[in-house]
């Protein structure tokens, strides 16, 4: 590797990275549930993508970044809560009746508190899935390199948390609106 002096990976830093720190808060704020642990993460994520920003070849400096973020999250966890499992559901959990016939009703879905609630009650390996999906805006292959999993796994989780975004909604609305 070529040696880069510090002005030269500072401009790199300020060029590529920097101006996708706010979807990596962003996505550190939704992993964490928490601002001061979002923002605990995004500055040691930060940090270490200045360290290796000189080793960055790829042309999706954001996807990197996020990737440096979510492996910055998955360490954080594996610290600071040792007893949290990632939960895995079955399809049975997932079961779903219709409710198409009270589509109307459920424009009221768009209550936005609600939908926080939903999506931060998600098991994280879900949630992760939707904010970067629906929030910032990723393809399933840019997700699937990010996570390092297939892209047929980030579209079966992609799927799941629909369906369980969409059972806590319909519960919600059903008791009146109150989780």
């Amino acid at each position: 590797m070529v040696a880069v002096d510090e002005r030269e990976r500072l401009e790199l830093f300020e060029k590529s990275v920097m101006p996708h720190l706010d979807a990596a808060y962003n996505l550190a704020r939704w992993l964490t549930g928490n601002d001061h642990h979002a923002q605990d993460v995004a500055q040691e994520a930060s940090l270490r993508a200045f360290k290796f920003c000189a080793g960055f070849r790829g042309d999706n400096p954001r996807g990197w970044l996020l990737a440096i973020v979510r492996n910055t999250f998955y360490t954080w966890l594996r610290k600071n809560r040792p007893t949290e499992k990632m939960i895995e559901l079955n399809e049975e959990a997932l079961d779903l009746e219709d409710t198409s016939a009270t589509t109307e009703s459920n424009s009221q879905f768009a209550d936005a508190e609600a939908v926080r609630r939903a999506i931060a009650d998600l098991p994280v390996e879900y949630r992760e899935i939707v904010v970067l999906r629906e929030m910032e805006g990723m393809s399933y292959k840019e997700i699937a390199e990010l996570a390092e999993v297939p892209m047929g796994t980030v579209m079966s989780r992609l799927a799941r948390a629909r369906k369980l975004l969409q059972k806590r909604l319909t519960a919600d609305f059903n008791s009146g609106g109150q989780p």
